[in-house]
């Protein structure tokens, strides 16, 4: 995937990734880590995603292998989903991720005020960058 020199991501494994860790995968993965829930009680518990987004991220886990859907046959039929066994396995990933994150947080911060600052003020006059000093 990668070399000293490079730095590559093929494309199938970006789609992968970019399934697995975006927004809503984060938040169902998350909920699913500790305990099988129902459909509701997803929406219950990230009260922001919509319920279209929520059955799309569901099916694309479920298809990646991830999660795993159980019809319950209760009156009225219920649907259960868990995390498997190879969904499990992103748990160490996600957490080295989210270790990097908040390490690297305060120098991620300063780079966005950095850039943001640029924005505001321009290429300045002579297009050779900002014409006041950063405060």
């Amino acid at each position: 995937m990668d070399t000293d020199d490079e730095f590559l991501i093929a494309a199938p494994h970006r789609e992968l990734l970019d399934q697995i860790l975006d927004k809503w995968s984060l938040s169902v993965l998350n909920e699913l880590c500790e305990r099988p829930c129902r459909f509701n009680e997803l929406r219950r518990a990230i009260p922001q995603v919509t319920q279209k987004s929520l059955t799309a991220t569901l099916r694309r886990l479920e298809r990646n292998g991830v999660i795993e859907r159980e019809v319950v046959s209760t009156r009225p039929v219920a649907v259960m989903y868990r995390i498997t066994p190879l969904g499990k396995t992103l748990r160490h990933p996600i957490d080295v991720l989210l270790a990097w994150a908040s390490q690297n947080m305060p120098a991620i911060e300063r780079a966005r005020g950095d850039f943001d600052w640029r924005e505001e003020e321009g290429a300045g006059a002579n297009g050779q960058g900002p014409t006041r000093a950063k405060p």
